[in-house]
């Protein structure tokens, strides 16, 4: 028998797929190739879907959220019984979180809108001077421990933890606290993340584990929330415990999902894109050296890593009508997964896409979503990078891989766990 759509299907939902990027990336290339809305009607303890793996559909599905709301379904994929406890959970008006990226119209836009503008470049640009004093501090770090280090531990995941900290209002004591519960919730498929290691690794231990870790975060917050409404402060959580939407005040449960979001999304992807990009400029010597003698291209090394990382794997639609998507018919009420790293190797797209180019251009990544879902935070995040990078690299002579660098195990929100590297700076 021949490769089936179940078979590659079945890949791409594999959390152990996401921390080889070989197999997984020849799984959505065999989609891309062979059926683009791959359909996966016959998985085991599985509702039928369709995987979305082409750049254009992705961005067809994105575009339409009246088309393709996120529904009744979550909005990451789960099995059978996943989906049940979450169509549960929405009847009863009491989701485990209820955040931008579960949110269809028109609760999205007026959530968005109460911090929309502390994200916009504008704002960003008075929050830049301090930015970059993290960076230089983050170097300076990495010149502390010597010449070789793990960079996402030691580095990659500290330095956006203290930015989007000092931006929602967390203070430094709680960082540690912070870091560990968001791995924990996009880790909960990962043996060295999970919230405990010796935890059964089946559906129904992962969903009891992120929902211990969802009801920390709810006790930390719910406390920040009573501390900014009593005294409000010049931060995001002031913003949030303050908000009202359509002249009420928003409850306690959507402004602790509000903080979640911020606080886990905030820092966890753009500490995977920081990490992969010098992953990827230690695997390839002659792009650090092209980026090293033009500094003008950070910005493309930016994006390039985003682009080679994609950290946010999938998001989840539904069909609000029979519809057509690349030729396919799907009906109502139909499943589909954005498969984002799928898109961003999309050879119709992007030439050579299995190659790491820090000068490449166009380069129309889809790693923050599409349409009125895209990224909040896209802005700082790529300030962010692009800060760190321009103090590192005037500074770094060279780097390389020092050992067994790996990818987590998980298939939503994935990145480099562990990356040791030896180098040399100036």
């Amino acid at each position: 028998m021949g490769t089936t759509t179940s078979e590659m299907v079945a890949t791409i939902i594999d959390p152990a797929a996401h921390a080889d990027p070989a197999r997984l990336h020849a799984a959505y290339a065999w989609l891309r190739k062979n059926d683009p809305i791959g359909y996966a009607p016959d998985l085991p303890d599985l509702d039928p879907f369709y995987a979305v793996t082409k750049h254009a559909d992705i961005l067809e599905i994105s575009k339409d959220n009246t088309l393709f709301p996120y529904g009744d379904m979550p909005s990451t994929f789960a099995n059978k019984e996943g989906v049940a406890q979450n169509k549960a959970l929405k009847a009863q008006g009491r989701p485990l979180l209820y955040t931008l990226v579960q949110m269809d119209e028109p609760d999205h836009m007026k959530f968005r809108a109460l911090t929309q503008a502390w994200f916009m470049p504008g704002n960003l640009k008075k929050l830049e001077a301090r930015v970059r004093e993290l960076a230089k501090d983050a170097v300076d770090r990495m010149a502390a421990l010597g010449n070789e280090c793990d960079f996402v531990n030691e580095v990659a995941l500290h330095y956006p933890l203290r930015v989007i900290m000092e931006i929602l209002g967390v203070p430094r004591e709680e960082e540690p606290r912070m870091l560990k519960l968001t791995q924990e919730l996009f880790g909960a498929t990962d043996p060295d993340l999970k919230r405990q290691s010796d935890v059964p690794d089946t559906p129904e231990a992962r969903a009891a584990e992120v929902q211990a870790v969802i009801a920390d975060f709810f006790m930390y917050f719910n406390a920040i929330t009573e501390s900014r409404k009593a005294n409000p402060l010049g931060d995001v959580a002031s913003v949030i415990a303050n908000a009202k939407i359509d002249g009420q005040p928003i409850t306690p449960f959507d402004a602790v999902s509000y903080y979640v979001i911020i606080a886990t999304a905030g820092h966890d992807t753009t500490s995977s894109s920081t990490a992969g990009g010098l992953w990827a400029l230690a695997d390839n010597p002659d792009q650090l050296a092209k980026v090293k003698n033009d500094l003008s291209l950070i910005p493309g090394l930016v994006d390039e890593s985003i682009r080679w990382t994609t950290p946010v794997r999938h998001f989840m639609r539904t069909a609000a009508r029979d519809t057509e998507v690349n030729g396919k018919k799907v009906k109502k009420d139909d499943w589909l997964m954005l498969c984002y790293p799928s898109g961003n190797r999309d050879e119709e797209v992007f030439e050579d896409p299995f190659k790491f180019k820090v000068d490449r251009s166009p380069n129309k990544h889809l790693a923050f979503g599409y349409g009125a879902h895209l990224c909040l935070g896209q802005h700082l995040a790529k300030m962010e990078m692009k800060v760190l990078w321009e103090e590192l690299l005037p500074r770094l002579k060279s780097v390389e891989i020092a050992g067994d660098a790996k990818l987590s195990q998980a298939s939503f929100v994935n990145g480099p766990k562990k990356l040791p590297i030896r180098y040399t700076l100036v």
